[in-house]
Parts: structure tokens; C-alpha cells; sequence
């Protein structure tokens, strides 16, 4: 088992723009599909992959772009460390003051270490100034627990 970290900020418009941070359905829509349900999944189709942005669901970072990948570790507690220099990184630019605590932050750090031991992967969002918005995550990888059937960025 390893991890995968990821990191994107961006305009909050484009981070809500979820029809890009959802995968396409397994199936296309049925013939006579109302037109805008079929121009969701062709976008869906084409672009999920390779778009920077997000996914609804942390697991599937995993299907994006081995380039996205910021760092990756066998050890949870260094992943954790790398979340952590990130919101060192980018506290003054909280848009909320809660968010700035340090003792806060410190805490989500130890709470990211413990469930990237368990196997489990951690996300964690914070508004920035200029409605901008700040995702950063570490995937585990090998298998995923969350869909154990995505591949390894890395393979």
C-alpha cells in the first residue's frame, strides 16, 4: 500500500462546476435521451479523465493524469506531513479566520495520518481568498478501499 497526494486551486466557479468532477456513467444514455443528458456524458466522457480538477469522489484522482501527482509514499505518516506543509503553505490565504487555527490544522494532520494507515483516503477543502477554493488530497493506492479497481497512476 502507498499514497498519492494532490493538490488544485482554482476559481470557486470552476471547482462547482461538478459535471466535469463526476465520471461518465458505465453506459451512454439510451437512444432519444434528452439532449442535454447527452452532451453531459459526451463531455463527461471526453474530459473527466484528463481534467485537473477534482473528482467528486477522492478514489478516482486515480484515473487522472500520472502529471497531477504531487508526491507519492509508503508511509501514511509522510503523507500526512506533505498535507500538512500544504496548509502551512496556504493558511494566510484561509479566506476563514477558523480555518487558520494552527492547533485545527494539527489535528486534521493527525486525523489524515491515522486513515491513510487504516487504508483510507483523505480530502480536505478550504476557500481562499478571491473566491478561489484549495483541495488537497492523498489517495492510498494498491488497491484503493473505496473502488479497489482502480489502477495505480504509477504502474
Amino acid at each position: 500500500m502507498h499514497h498519492h497526494a494532490y493538490l488544485w486551486t482554482g476559481p470557486k466557479a470552476r471547482f462547482d462546476d461538478e459535471a466535469l468532477r463526476r465520471p461518465p456513467h458505465p453506459e451512454p444514455p439510451p437512444a432519444g435521451s434528452r439532449p442535454e443528458l447527452v452532451e453531459r456524458y459526451r463531455q463527461a466522457a471526453a474530459e473527466f479523465r484528463t481534467s485537473e480538477l477534482p473528482p467528486l469522489e477522492t478514489a478516482y484522482w486515480l484515473v487522472k493524469p500520472r502529471s497531477l501527482v504531487r508526491g507519492t509514499w509508503d508511509e501514511a505518516k509522510e503523507a500526512a506531513a506533505w498535507l500538512g506543509e500544504r496548509l502551512a503553505e496556504y493558511t494566510p490565504r484561509f479566506a476563514s479566520e477558523a480555518d487558520r487555527d494552527t492547533a485545527r490544522l494539527a489535528r486534521l494532520v493527525d486525523a489524515a495520518a491515522e486513515r491513510l494507515h487504516s487504508g483510507a483516503d483523505v480530502s480536505y477543502g478550504h476557500y481562499l481568498e478571491r473566491p478561489s477554493y484549495l483541495s488537497l488530497a492523498v489517495v492510498t493506492c494498491s488497491p484503493n478501499r473505496a473502488v479497489p479497481g482502480l489502477a495505480c497512476p504509477c504502474a
